[in-house]
């Protein structure tokens, strides 16, 4: 099978460490960035093989990100109420708060939220679409257009507004959006909320946005579908569709085909958990 229009799908069946999805992240990306070096460098260096772009997938462990603009901002009061016990909240009843290079302010990510994390080279991804590549702005219109096609799948209207992410209304967001980009490179992407405890959002102002909300889908009346492998599976199906049309194909992977030995000591650089 050609590789030129394959994208890897990695989505983690099982709610993940937020540290440990990062660290998976930051491997891909690295692995980009490496290749791209080699490219670059005077006298050539080995060319490693080119690394084939990914979407890794998770519901993480209860955590709060930071933005890049946020960084060494969060007091000591701030981080101790964002760690607080939430009632009746099962399994997971306190959140970690972790800083992060994307873009973006602070927003909640936990059980029930598929976190999406595309990592490709923008430049590197070819078709008649986009000849020569993504431009930034490009990207966050392809992730925001996928997120809003698999809510109409489920019967859900998700529009723009003049904020970032994917609202039902003015008033109601039901997926955030933050990107990095590294020598074009991508890294974090959205958090769609599927079934997520709302009841996390209420200890911060969501990305910012004083007098706005956060919804779900199954807050919107979806009962059905709500398995978060699957949404996943539909997202990037949808997102391999606007990169590459009918020419594009997703194949699934497991942990193992990215990590290989020892990938469990690498330490993600991007990122501070307070």
């Amino acid at each position: 099978m050609s590789t030129s229009h394959l994208l890897r799908h990695l989505h983690l069946p099982s709610i993940t460490p937020f540290t440990h999805a990062q660290t998976l992240q930051s491997l891909l990306v690295s692995q980009f960035l490496t290749h791209k070096a080699a490219l670059s460098s005077s006298p050539p260096s080995p060319l490693p093989p080119a690394p084939l772009p990914t979407i890794l997938t998770f519901s993480p462990t209860p955590v709060y990100t930071t933005g890049r603009r946020e960084l060494g901002t969060l007091t000591a009061s701030q981080t101790a109420l964002l760690r607080a016990p939430l009632p009746n909240s099962g399994a997971y009843p306190i959140a970690e708060v972790t800083e992060t290079l994307r873009g973006g302010q602070t927003t909640f990510h936990g059980p029930g939220q598929l976190v999406i994390y595309p990592i490709l080279d923008l430049k590197s991804v070819r078709s008649a679409t986009w000849p020569r590549g993504l431009t930034a702005r490009c990207f966050v219109n392809l992730l925001e257009q996928t997120t809003i096609d698999v809510l109409g799948g489920f019967g859900v209207k998700g529009i723009r507004t003049e904020n970032p992410g994917v609202w039902i209304d003015d008033l109601k967001k039901v997926a955030a959006l933050g990107v990095h980009l590294r020598r074009n490179v991508t890294s974090y992407g959205v958090g769609l909320n599927v079934c997520t405890d709302l009841r996390w959002f209420d200890r911060i102002v969501a990305c910012g946005l004083e007098g706005k909300k956060t919804t779900s889908l199954r807050e919107e009346g979806v009962k059905e579908g709500l398995e978060l492998g699957e949404v996943a599976r539909l997202w990037v199906q949808r997102f391999v569709e606007g990169l590459w049309g009918e020419e594009g194909k997703v194949v699934e992977i497991k942990e193992e085909d990215i990590t290989g030995k020892g990938a469990g000591e690498l330490l993600p650089k991007d990122r501070r958990t307070l």
